[in-house]
């Protein structure tokens, strides 16, 4: 009875995966290049130690094609060749301007005091967040400023292609997609303001200035790292209207290259998303009971001879596995992340446990020489 009961539950949690993947895939689209005459951006790029980045980030902010732009780039306190390579584009290009990053004040997170300057630096009626290893098509700024003039947003933000190398980038980068195309609901998050269903994407984000200026910046989150979540909610408590759109076309990005980067640079934001005492456990009954259980219920139903709780096992597998394949195939996913799915759950609960109880014993993480609070 109790393999039973599981394998429903199972079963249950996994129809509300797939069936809110196939809703948020339906409503997820490329952004629209609908804007009309050139409209005028500032890309807005921080930068800390990203000799191996800078180049081709500003490469693709520098090619954007029916818009007019500034790229304001922000070198953050780096010690590798980063300002030497800064110096030599804007002496090349006017369009370059280069600031150099102020000392970090108590209470502020390095990335978000980066892009508060680049935000107060900025003079175009268009802020474009972008990270340094981020690769902007030629398109993509004409695309998101036509995606906010014709759906009459403040803010839209969005995930890039996520380029994975390693085997442990290609099982959990795309984690990230499992839980933002599962659990948020996209279409309810259109059709209501509440600034709870804010979400976006740090990595590539336009806001309007007055509706920046109206949110209080990232200065009104000057402690808290994860811009993608703050922002969008901040502009929606303040009026303004967001929205999320599949950015895979317009931008790639390789966030992290070794499995100890990608297990401290999860960590280091994980109790601003997952990873509160209040919302772990919840996340824990969606993930693994959802995406892991029932495979360990259909090993045990098919060794005790259980059919019934076998079939309904069989079935939850194959809901989740389809909505995985539904989402790799559109979001350019390795496959190799649907075949290993439930390894990379597995991973990213590990680490949002970890970051819990490094909380709990007040620990810090650490990442490119700063320390940070979880």
């Amino acid at each position: 009875m109790i393999l039973l009961a599981l394998s429903i539950a199972g079963l249950a949690l996994a129809l509300l995966f797939a069936g809110m993947v196939a809703a948020n895939l339906r409503v997820l689209a490329p952004p629209q290049a609908g804007a009309s005459g050139r409209p005028a951006i500032s890309i807005l790029i921080p930068a800390r130690d990203e000799e191996a980045n800078i180049g081709a980030a500003l490469d693709g902010a520098l090619a954007q094609t029916g818009v007019d732009v500034e790229v304001v780039v922000l070198d953050d306190g780096s010690t590798d060749a980063t300002p030497r390579i800064l110096a030599g584009r804007a002496a090349a290009d006017h369009r370059i301007r280069i600031l150099n990053g102020a000392s970090l004040p108590e209470g502020w997170i390095g990335k978000t005091h980066a892009c508060h300057q680049l935000g107060n630096a900025a003079r175009q009626p268009l802020l474009l967040f972008v990270d340094a290893d981020v690769r902007l098509s030629e398109d993509a700024a004409l695309r998101l400023a036509g995606e906010m003039e014709t759906q009459e947003l403040d803010l839209v933000s969005g995930f890039p292609r996520q380029i994975t190398g390693s085997m442990a980038e290609r099982i959990v980068i795309p984690q990230i997609f499992t839980t933002l195309l599962g659990y948020l609901p996209l279409p309810m998050a259109r059709a209501r303001p509440d600034p709870s269903f804010g979400a976006g994407c740090g990595q590539l984000l336009m806001v309007r200035r007055a509706a920046y200026d109206a949110a209080g910046g990232h200065a009104a989150f000057a402690g808290r790292m994860h811009d993608g979540l703050n922002l969008p909610r901040n502009v929606r408590a303040s009026g303004g209207r967001t929205d999320l759109t599949d950015a895979t076309p317009i931008a790639a990005c390789r966030m992290y290259e070794t499995f100890p980067d990608i297990w401290e640079g999860f960590l280091k934001n994980a109790t601003e998303g997952m990873a509160t005492p209040r919302a772990l456990p919840v996340w824990t009954l969606l993930l693994f009971g959802g995406h892991v259980m029932p495979w360990l219920t259909l090993a045990s139903a098919l060794v005790t001879g259980a059919s019934v709780a076998a079939l309904l096992s069989a079935a939850s597998v194959i809901a989740v596995l389809g909505a995985r394949a539904a989402m790799a195939r559109r979001l350019d996913q390795p496959w190799l992340s649907v075949a290993l799915h439930p390894v990379g759950v597995l991973i990213v609960l590990a680490i949002q446990w970890t970051a819990l109880s490094r909380a709990w014993r007040g620990k810090r993480a650490t990442w490119r020489g700063r320390s940070y609070g979880i």
